[in-house]
């Protein structure tokens, strides 16, 4: 059975993950789906439900910087650009970074980089906090279908094949985050 959390249960969805479950929760525009990142079985898992080509790779969504300074081959990264992204940050605005070896290449898939979120959105936040770190988030949804948009419509794709649904509000965001190249500027996705 598929566990419910509210977000008063943020310890619970927590724990959950740190079991090697997958869990929905909500992000700015849409559900995401969620685990461990250095947990290949719980990460094959949630490629397996949505049916993802595992070459895409995903983002890494956190509550704040510091969970997330050691995926970053900061080296690379000139001082600037660094200030310039974590401006923008905590907000809806994805970037991605040249990527140390703490990145596991399950994440990454065909990459050289990494997508990074420091996400202002309470509930994906409160999540992470509880978490004590970094979490996959890639859209809650079979490949290739919309995204959803609410836990019910969670359950709809996925069902008992889901581990569990943080049930809270979305961010407002009508789209998803834009992805840009901290290096380039270059959007990647709009």
């Amino acid at each position: 059975m598929t566990a419910r959390y509210a977000l008063a249960d943020c310890d619970a969805a927590a724990a959950l993950l740190r079991r090697g479950g997958v869990l929905a929760y909500p992000t700015e525009a849409v559900y995401g789906l969620g685990c461990d990142p250095h947990d290949q079985a719980a990460f094959e898992r949630l490629f397996a439900l949505k049916q993802r080509p595992p070459t895409q790779g995903v983002l890494l969504i956190a509550a704040d910087f510091a969970q997330v300074e050691h995926y970053v081959d900061l080296a690379k990264v000139p001082a600037e650009v660094l200030a310039q992204v974590k401006a923008s940050w905590p907000g809806p605005n994805t970037w991605i970074f040249p990527r140390t070896a703490a990145v596991p290449a399950w994440v990454a898939g065909a990459h050289a980089g990494i997508a990074l979120r420091v996400t202002a959105h309470a509930p994906a936040a409160a999540l992470c906090r509880a978490y004590g770190g970094a979490l996959v988030s890639t859209s809650a949804n079979p490949h290739g279908s919309p995204a959803a948009r609410s836990a019910a419509m969670v359950l709809d794709y996925f069902g008992e094949a889901l581990d569990g649904v943080l049930d809270a509000p979305l961010g407002g965001q009508e789209r998803p985050t834009v992805i840009r190249d901290a290096l380039s500027g270059a959007i990647i996705r709009a």
